[in-house]
Protein backbone atom coordinates (compact mmCIF):
# COMPACT_ATOMS: atom_id res chain seq x y z
CA UNK A 1 0.00 0.00 0.00
CA UNK A 2 1.50 3.30 -0.98
CA UNK A 3 1.49 5.72 1.76
CA UNK A 4 -0.20 8.71 1.58
CA UNK A 5 1.71 11.70 1.92
CA UNK A 6 1.75 14.63 4.42
CA UNK A 7 1.24 18.09 3.33
CA UNK A 8 3.01 20.42 5.64
CA UNK A 9 0.59 23.27 6.44
CA UNK A 10 2.25 26.63 7.94
CA UNK A 11 0.03 28.65 10.59
CA UNK A 12 -1.88 31.22 8.91
CA UNK A 13 0.06 34.30 9.45
CA UNK A 14 -1.37 36.60 12.56
CA UNK A 15 -3.46 39.81 10.90
CA UNK A 16 -2.16 42.68 12.30
CA UNK A 17 -4.76 45.11 13.94
CA UNK A 18 -5.87 47.74 11.26
CA UNK A 19 -5.02 51.46 12.35
CA UNK A 20 -9.00 51.88 13.42
CA UNK A 21 -8.92 48.71 15.58
CA UNK A 22 -5.63 49.59 17.65
CA UNK A 23 -6.91 53.09 17.96
CA UNK A 24 -10.59 51.84 19.44
CA UNK A 25 -8.55 49.29 21.77
CA UNK A 26 -6.32 51.94 23.04
CA UNK A 27 -8.60 54.72 23.64
CA UNK A 28 -10.86 51.82 25.63
CA UNK A 29 -7.48 51.84 27.24
CA UNK A 30 -7.41 55.72 27.88
CA UNK A 31 -4.02 55.81 26.75
CA UNK A 32 -2.55 58.95 25.26
CA UNK A 33 -2.38 58.27 21.39
CA UNK A 34 -1.71 60.93 18.31
CA UNK A 35 -3.23 60.11 14.87
CA UNK A 36 -1.64 61.56 11.49
CA UNK A 37 -3.90 61.28 8.20
CA UNK A 38 -2.71 62.40 4.74
CA UNK A 39 -5.49 64.84 3.78
CA UNK A 40 -3.70 66.43 0.93
CA UNK A 41 -0.98 65.58 -1.78
CA UNK A 42 1.31 67.81 -4.16
CA UNK A 43 3.43 66.04 -6.59
CA UNK A 44 3.42 62.26 -6.86
CA UNK A 45 4.72 60.96 -3.19
CA UNK A 46 4.79 57.48 -2.22
CA UNK A 47 1.41 58.20 -0.31
CA UNK A 48 -2.43 58.31 -0.70
CA UNK A 49 -4.98 60.60 0.47
CA UNK A 50 -6.44 59.39 3.77
CA UNK A 51 -3.48 57.14 4.61
CA UNK A 52 -3.27 57.06 7.89
CA UNK A 53 -0.71 56.57 11.19
CA UNK A 54 -1.28 55.57 14.45
CA UNK A 55 1.62 56.96 16.95
CA UNK A 56 2.71 57.29 20.99
CA UNK A 57 5.04 59.91 21.83
CA UNK A 58 7.91 57.62 21.41
CA UNK A 59 6.91 54.99 19.20
CA UNK A 60 5.00 54.25 15.68
CA UNK A 61 1.81 51.32 16.71
CA UNK A 62 -0.20 51.55 13.47
CA UNK A 63 -0.27 52.29 9.69
CA UNK A 64 1.71 54.31 7.67
CA UNK A 65 1.84 57.52 5.97
CA UNK A 66 3.58 55.63 3.12
CA UNK A 67 6.75 55.80 3.53
CA UNK A 68 9.88 55.69 6.57
CA UNK A 69 10.31 59.41 5.91
CA UNK A 70 6.62 60.92 6.25
CA UNK A 71 6.54 58.09 9.43
CA UNK A 72 9.83 59.34 11.36
CA UNK A 73 8.66 63.05 10.29
CA UNK A 74 5.29 62.57 11.61
CA UNK A 75 6.78 60.63 14.52
CA UNK A 76 8.98 63.91 15.62
CA UNK A 77 6.35 65.96 15.88
CA UNK A 78 4.25 63.60 17.78
CA UNK A 79 5.56 64.98 21.39
CA UNK A 80 4.70 68.98 20.52
CA UNK A 81 0.92 67.94 19.11
CA UNK A 82 -0.02 66.06 22.21
CA UNK A 83 1.16 68.31 24.67
CA UNK A 84 -0.68 71.27 22.51
CA UNK A 85 -3.77 69.02 23.46
CA UNK A 86 -5.79 70.30 19.73
CA UNK A 87 -4.94 69.00 16.09
CA UNK A 88 -2.22 70.10 13.93
CA UNK A 89 -1.46 70.48 10.39
CA UNK A 90 1.76 69.63 9.42
CA UNK A 91 3.47 69.50 5.77
CA UNK A 92 6.13 66.63 5.11
CA UNK A 93 8.33 66.56 2.04
CA UNK A 94 9.88 63.30 -0.25
CA UNK A 95 11.83 63.70 -3.35
CA UNK A 96 9.10 62.64 -5.61
CA UNK A 97 6.28 65.44 -3.61
CA UNK A 98 4.55 66.48 -0.25
CA UNK A 99 2.21 65.33 1.93
CA UNK A 100 -0.30 67.23 4.19
CA UNK A 101 -0.90 65.59 7.27
CA UNK A 102 -3.93 66.23 10.23
CA UNK A 103 -2.32 65.44 13.58
CA UNK A 104 -5.07 64.95 15.77
CA UNK A 105 -4.39 64.16 19.44
CA UNK A 106 -6.58 62.08 21.48
CA UNK A 107 -5.53 62.46 25.37
CA UNK A 108 -4.96 59.92 28.25
CA UNK A 109 -8.16 59.38 30.10
CA UNK A 110 -7.50 58.32 33.45
CA UNK A 111 -9.18 54.87 34.61
CA UNK A 112 -10.65 54.56 37.74
CA UNK A 113 -10.87 50.94 38.98
CA UNK A 114 -13.71 49.83 41.40
CA UNK A 115 -13.76 46.35 43.29
CA UNK A 116 -16.30 45.19 44.52
CA UNK A 117 -20.11 45.05 42.58
CA UNK A 118 -21.82 47.14 46.28
CA UNK A 119 -24.30 49.88 46.01
CA UNK A 120 -21.39 52.12 46.76
CA UNK A 121 -19.92 51.28 43.46
CA UNK A 122 -22.96 51.40 41.38
CA UNK A 123 -23.45 55.12 42.44
CA UNK A 124 -19.62 55.75 41.37
CA UNK A 125 -19.74 53.84 38.29
CA UNK A 126 -23.12 55.87 37.10
CA UNK A 127 -21.14 59.14 38.23
CA UNK A 128 -17.71 58.87 37.21
CA UNK A 129 -18.03 59.17 33.45
CA UNK A 130 -19.31 62.61 34.37
CA UNK A 131 -16.00 63.66 36.24
CA UNK A 132 -13.84 62.47 33.22
CA UNK A 133 -13.33 59.32 34.88
CA UNK A 134 -13.08 55.53 32.45
CA UNK A 135 -14.17 53.06 34.93
CA UNK A 136 -13.36 49.41 34.96
CA UNK A 137 -15.44 47.58 37.63
CA UNK A 138 -13.74 44.05 38.72
CA UNK A 139 -15.67 41.71 40.75
CA UNK A 140 -13.96 38.27 40.97
CA UNK A 141 -17.57 36.58 43.05
CA UNK A 142 -19.66 36.31 39.81
CA UNK A 143 -22.42 35.50 41.93
CA UNK A 144 -22.79 38.76 43.22
CA UNK A 145 -23.51 39.95 39.42
CA UNK A 146 -26.73 38.07 38.80
CA UNK A 147 -30.62 38.91 38.80
CA UNK A 148 -28.94 42.87 38.78
CA UNK A 149 -27.72 45.17 35.66
CA UNK A 150 -24.06 46.16 35.84
CA UNK A 151 -21.64 46.80 32.95
CA UNK A 152 -19.32 44.44 32.08
CA UNK A 153 -16.74 43.43 34.83
CA UNK A 154 -13.72 41.77 35.16
CA UNK A 155 -14.11 39.03 37.36
CA UNK A 156 -10.19 38.27 37.23
CA UNK A 157 -7.28 40.06 38.61
CA UNK A 158 -4.83 38.10 35.48
CA UNK A 159 -6.90 40.21 33.59
CA UNK A 160 -6.77 43.78 35.00
CA UNK A 161 -3.39 44.77 34.24
CA UNK A 162 -4.14 44.89 30.42
CA UNK A 163 -7.09 46.39 30.29
CA UNK A 164 -5.94 49.68 32.20
CA UNK A 165 -3.75 52.88 31.01
CA UNK A 166 -1.01 54.60 32.82
CA UNK A 167 -3.39 56.71 34.66
CA UNK A 168 -4.75 55.05 37.20
CA UNK A 169 -7.33 55.80 40.42
CA UNK A 170 -8.66 52.71 42.60
CA UNK A 171 -11.16 52.27 44.94
CA UNK A 172 -12.13 49.36 46.58
CA UNK A 173 -15.87 49.63 47.69
CA UNK A 174 -16.19 46.30 49.89
CA UNK A 175 -13.98 45.64 52.85
CA UNK A 176 -15.18 42.05 53.29
CA UNK A 177 -14.13 41.00 50.35
CA UNK A 178 -12.35 37.78 50.53
CA UNK A 179 -9.62 38.99 48.21
CA UNK A 180 -8.89 42.29 49.46
CA UNK A 181 -5.36 41.66 49.74
CA UNK A 182 -4.95 39.74 46.11
CA UNK A 183 -6.69 42.31 44.99
CA UNK A 184 -4.43 44.84 46.36
CA UNK A 185 -1.28 43.30 45.49
CA UNK A 186 -2.36 43.40 41.89
CA UNK A 187 -3.02 46.95 41.06
CA UNK A 188 -0.22 48.69 43.85
CA UNK A 189 2.52 47.87 41.25
CA UNK A 190 0.82 49.55 38.07
CA UNK A 191 1.64 52.50 40.68
CA UNK A 192 -2.06 54.08 41.08
CA UNK A 193 -2.10 58.15 41.95
CA UNK A 194 -5.06 56.91 44.55
CA UNK A 195 -5.96 54.33 46.48
CA UNK A 196 -8.60 53.84 48.32
CA UNK A 197 -10.49 51.14 50.81
CA UNK A 198 -14.26 51.99 52.11
CA UNK A 199 -14.32 50.87 56.01
CA UNK A 200 -12.26 52.30 59.37
CA UNK A 201 -8.93 50.99 60.38
CA UNK A 202 -11.01 48.62 62.37
CA UNK A 203 -12.55 46.70 59.16
CA UNK A 204 -9.24 46.95 56.86
CA UNK A 205 -6.26 47.46 59.29
CA UNK A 206 -6.04 43.34 59.14
CA UNK A 207 -6.11 43.55 55.09
CA UNK A 208 -3.27 46.15 55.34
CA UNK A 209 -1.51 43.48 57.59
CA UNK A 210 -1.86 41.03 54.94
CA UNK A 211 0.02 42.95 52.54
CA UNK A 212 2.81 43.56 54.86
CA UNK A 213 2.85 39.66 55.11
CA UNK A 214 3.59 39.79 51.53
CA UNK A 215 6.30 41.98 51.92
CA UNK A 216 4.81 45.40 50.42
CA UNK A 217 6.71 48.23 51.93
CA UNK A 218 5.40 50.48 54.26
CA UNK A 219 5.54 53.80 52.32
CA UNK A 220 3.77 51.94 49.82
CA UNK A 221 0.82 51.19 52.32
CA UNK A 222 0.92 54.38 53.67
CA UNK A 223 -0.52 55.51 50.18
CA UNK A 224 -4.01 53.68 51.16
CA UNK A 225 -6.75 55.86 52.19
CA UNK A 226 -8.98 53.91 54.84
CA UNK A 227 -11.23 55.08 55.98
CA UNK A 228 -11.64 56.90 52.27
CA UNK A 229 -13.29 59.98 50.74
CA UNK A 230 -14.30 63.64 52.84
CA UNK A 231 -16.23 63.92 55.40
CA UNK A 232 -19.50 65.07 54.48
CA UNK A 233 -20.95 62.91 57.14
CA UNK A 234 -22.12 60.69 54.36
CA UNK A 235 -24.48 57.69 55.47
CA UNK A 236 -26.52 56.54 52.41
CA UNK A 237 -24.88 54.19 49.77
CA UNK A 238 -24.85 57.15 47.57
CA UNK A 239 -23.63 59.98 50.05
CA UNK A 240 -20.66 57.71 50.25
CA UNK A 241 -19.87 57.36 46.84
CA UNK A 242 -19.92 61.07 46.62
CA UNK A 243 -17.73 61.56 49.36
CA UNK A 244 -15.48 59.07 47.92
CA UNK A 245 -15.94 60.86 44.41
CA UNK A 246 -15.17 64.69 45.53
CA UNK A 247 -12.12 63.06 47.26
CA UNK A 248 -10.96 61.81 43.63
CA UNK A 249 -11.47 65.19 42.20
CA UNK A 250 -9.35 66.90 44.74
CA UNK A 251 -6.66 64.47 44.46
CA UNK A 252 -6.69 64.86 40.81
CA UNK A 253 -6.49 68.53 40.98
CA UNK A 254 -4.03 68.08 44.17
CA UNK A 255 -5.79 70.05 46.33
CA UNK A 256 -7.29 68.01 49.60
CA UNK A 257 -10.95 68.99 49.81
CA UNK A 258 -12.70 71.35 52.74
CA UNK A 259 -14.12 74.79 52.06
CA UNK A 260 -13.90 77.19 49.92
CA UNK A 261 -14.75 79.47 51.94
CA UNK A 262 -11.88 78.54 54.75
CA UNK A 263 -9.42 79.14 51.87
Amino acid sequence: MRARSLRRYSPAPRRMPSVEEELAERLARGEEVILATVIKLDGKPPSRAGAKLLMSRTAMLAGTLGCSEFDSAALSDATATADSGTPQLRTYHHDLGSIEAYLEPHSAVPTLVVFGATPVSRAILAWAPELGFRTVLVETRPERLKGQVWPGAVTSLGDLASMIGPDVYVVHTDHDAFDIVDALETILPLEPKFVGLVGSRRHTGHHLDGLRAKGVSEDVIARIQTAVGLDLGSKTPAEIALSILAGLVAARHGRTGGRLADR
